[in-house]
This record gives structure tokens, sequence and C-alpha cells, in this order.
């Protein structure tokens, strides 16, 4: 058996400046936040980075980590515009390519398969073709003739991801209701990383299709509790609301200093430290 635990420093340290890097999940949704804030730590930058964004690009944003962004959206779920992001974005720190989450859907799917593209109606008639001007379209060979939007492959060096579950030799398990696409992350990407809530030895008399990424896909798994805070993952824990209401409306020089300015260890103490304050 491979045993392919890593930390979190592990991870980053197998990531290089100016990667196309891939973050799984979905909004403010089990983000692997602890691989990001581990990120934070280096001195990695002039990512393209490829996300259904929430606060894991809020936060590479605000760190000027991001030259380029492919995102079908960026937002806390509960606040609809991530407020990092956008301040980033306003700026002009980044440059911003965004499609329709279908087209987002298929380029992962595309890449997953290694395929240069695949047919899409989705952004037909839409101002996505007009605020992505290197978007083509193709015909279809058969009689209707008719015209698909190419949805370009999302190809990328490295994914990131989060799951409740995971075994040291890389099989990953999600027991939410929604498995954010991540199996593809990982199949897309030459390289993928998965944190988890808890290892386990075998996953027993698991339901199979809660079994979403295969070992042959995971190059390193890191067992990273509360990892994803303060997005949900539930059933392990829900969105930390109180905390992101706070992260939103605090001045990003100040978040960072006070919640990232040490290990993993010191964040999460940091973020028990606030809230016993509100009490």
């Amino acid at each position: 058996m491979t045993d392919k635990t890593m930390t979190p420093e592990d991870v980053v340290s197998r990531l290089r400046s100016g990667m196309t890097l891939g973050i799984g999940g979905w909004g403010a949704r089990r983000k692997p936040m602890a691989l990001v804030r581990a990120l934070l730590r280096s001195d990695i930058t002039d990512l393209t980075v490829i996300s259904y964004g929430g606060p894991d690009v809020g936060l590479l944003a605000a760190a000027g980590r991001i030259r380029t962004l492919v995102a079908a959206f960026v937002t806390l779920d509960s606040i609809p515009l991530e407020p990092h992001f956008r301040a980033a974005r306003q700026r002009g720190a980044f440059e911003l390519r965004e499609i329709d989450e279908a087209m987002f859907l298929w380029g992962l799917t595309a890449a997953a398969h290694r395929l240069p593209f695949l047919p899409v109606r989705a952004g037909l008639g839409s101002d996505v073709m007009r605020v992505n001007p290197g978007l083509r379209t193709v015909t279809s060979p058969y009689e209707d003739g008719e015209t698909f939007v190419a949805a370009p492959a999302l190809r990328m060096d490295a994914a990131l991801v989060h799951l409740n579950r995971a075994d040291r030799r890389g099989n990953g398990q999600y027991l939410g209701p929604d498995p954010y696409f991540d199996d593809l992350f990982c199949a897309a990407a030459d390289r993928a990383y998965v944190s988890c809530e808890r290892l386990v030895d075998d996953f027993g008399t698991a339901v199979p299709q809660t079994l979403l990424v295969p070992r042959h896909d995971v190059s390193g798994v890191v067992e990273t509790p509360n990892g994803a805070h303060f997005t949900s993952c539930v059933p392990d824990h829900c969105r930390d609301e109180a905390f992101q209401k706070m992260y939103a409306t605090t001045p990003w020089p100040q978040f960072a200093e006070r919640f990232l300015s040490g290990d993993e260890k010191a964040y999460q103490s940091a973020v028990q430290t606030w809230h016993e304050e509100q009490q």
C-alpha cells in the first residue's frame, strides 16, 4: 500500500509560482482553506486560479497571488459577492476570465478526458462571448448543422480539494449533499492534493456513490480537522457565518495580521479566541 499522507507544507512545497491551480468546492462550501492558508504562508505568486470561487479566491486575490482568475462567480453564498475579491478586481490586480457555470463544468470535463474542448450551448446569445473574445464556436458535422460554443479544456498543473474523509492511499469520500465537481478537478489536473476532515483506515459499508475521488487521481492526502473553515463541510461542520461576516467587513491587513500570521494551529486558535470574545 502506498501512503500518500502529507502536511499542508508538503503540498505547498510541490507548487510553484506561475502554475495553473484549480481549487475545488463551491462558493463558501467545502473549500480546502487550510491548504490555501498554507499557500499564503509561502512566496508562491503569479498563479492562474480556476475555481467556483469563494473565500479561497478572496484570500489569494487580497494577498496579490493571482495573475489570472478563471471563474463562473466568486461568492460567499450568504454574502453574494466576495468583498476582498471585489476590491482586488476593482483595482485591476489580476485578469478575469468569467465564463458561464455550464461552460466551466464542460471545461473541467474536457480536461478530465484530455480533450481540447467540448461543444456546449451555454453562452450563445450572451455577453460571455463578448467579454471572452478568445472563445470560439464550432458547427456540428451532422445534418443539424447547429452552432455551439467550444468550451476550452480547463487543464491544471495542480488541484486542491477538501473532502470529509480520505484514506492514506488517496481515495476520498464526501458525506454532504453535493460533490461540487471535486472529482473533475482532480482528474483535470496533473497532480491533485486532497485535504480531509479525518483520515480513515477503510470506508467500511460506505455507499459507493460517496466515494468521489479515486486514489489514481491523487498525489497527496492531508488530514486537516476543521480545514475547510470558515466554509461549510457538512455534516462535519456548517459554515461559520459569524466569522465569515467579520472576514467580509474587516480590512484585509487587519484580518491577515490577526488570523494569517502563523501556522494552521495558530489560525484555529485565533478563531477560537475570537469566538470567545464575542460571547
